[in-house]
């Protein structure tokens, strides 16, 4: 590489890591509660450590320095999966594998940058193919989990997320192993060059844009009660806000007709119910009722029929497994696990609990686990 090209490539790569960590900064400093913004954070510093660790002249670096930014990178792809989870699912929680598995990718990452590197043994090998294949398999996951709920979702902004950062961002990584393969170079020739460079540069000014766009819009809570006002006031600046009209007759659809104890109930035969076109539901629903999924949104119906159901006592000899097919749920496992998700206890316990409290015996019922 000769100097001309060298300087443009750090020079791009400077840049690209200035505004990931104007990503990581403003993203922790507006939304520092939050699951999703806090790992978009920690996936723009990991990305800023990858784009500086693939710079040309890094390997005269300390080698502490340099194993650190390994560490970070390595990881980096990883955080960006979480990231998609935790952005697309308003109900996801960090566990204490994911930990485990960041300090693996890390550890690996730092040992490769150190020992490995002129290591010519087998488990160097494996290693390298392993950090070259693992940025690729979380990428096709994102886009997995990018597309998985994508006609349940009624965050505009966030749809559109989806279609353009979370695509180009997973493809772009994609692109660097068939480039690799087509052109017969390594995958750290590749990643190393200048024309990748700037297509690092590109790709996160396109990133940092759609993310300080609609940051507060993509982070904002779950929860419908907390959502609501949040909506409401957006939609009223946009001059927006839904029809007082649609909402009751949508309402009305719910509480009165009991439209979600229809299983298959699909967010377009619902549009077609109300005769209005798919987005404008999806507008309706997230603005008028401060809902940000669709499934949450019939879930939070469903649940409470079954809630008042099992505390009935007229219903002990009914079974968990009627209940939640009667509520509109398909299975029971699904039931199990957004009932025990909303109120922290199993169907059974809470009909145990709820006999105890007005002396009542219940049924012996067949647990969950054993029933779908």
């Amino acid at each position: 590489m000769d100097a001309n090209a060298a300087s443009l490539n750090l020079l791009l790569r400077g840049g690209a890591v200035l505004l990931l960590v104007l990503i990581a900064a403003v993203l922790w400093r507006d939304h520092p509660k939050r699951i999703a913004a806090r790992l978009g954070a920690a996936f723009a510093v990991g990305a800023a450590a990858a784009t500086l660790a693939d710079a040309p002249g890094v390997v005269a670096a300390p080698d502490l320095w340099r194993a650190g930014l390994a560490a970070l990178g390595a990881g980096a792809m990883f955080v960006f999966w979480l990231f998609t989870r935790a952005l697309f699912d308003d109900a996801f929680r960090l566990r204490p594998w994911h930990a485990a598995a960041w300090l693996l990718f890390a550890g690996i990452g730092a040992w490769r940058c150190i020992a490995g590197a002129a290591d010519r043994s087998l488990l160097a090998g494996i290693a390298g193919v392993w950090l070259g294949a693992m940025p690729v398999v979380w990428a096709l996951l994102a886009i997995v989990q990018a597309l998985a709920s994508w006609r349940e979702d009624l965050v505009e902004g966030r749809r559109r997320l989806r279609s353009w950062i979370v695509a180009a961002t997973s493809l772009y990584t994609v692109a660097q192993l068939l480039a690799a393969l087509a052109l017969g170079l390594s995958l750290k020739a590749v990643i190393e060059s200048p024309l990748n460079a700037a297509g690092t540069a590109a790709l996160t000014l396109f990133v940092a844009a759609r993310l300080l766009r609609s940051g507060g819009d993509l982070f904002a809570s779950g929860a419908p009660q907390a959502a609501a006002g949040a909506r409401a006031a957006a939609a009223a600046a946009a001059d927006d806000a839904p029809d007082p009209r649609q909402v009751a007759a949508l309402e009305m659809l719910m509480t009165v007709d009991h439209l979600y104890r229809e299983p298959s109930l699909t967010i377009g035969a619902l549009a077609e119910r109300m005769a209005l076109p798919e987005h404008k539901l999806r507008r309706l629903i997230n603005h008028g009722l401060g809902h940000r999924n669709f499934s949450a949104f019939l879930n939070g119906y469903r649940l409470a029929d079954a809630k008042r159901w099992l505390a009935d006592r007229e219903q002990t000899e009914t079974s968990i497994l009627t209940i939640a097919m009667d509520a509109g749920f398909q299975s029971l496992g699904p039931f199990n696990r957004a009932f025990k998700a909303d109120t922290g206890v199993t169907p059974t316990e809470f009909r145990r609990l709820s006999s105890a409290a007005d002396g009542t015996a219940p049924r012996r019922e067949v647990a969950e686990s054993e029933i779908g």
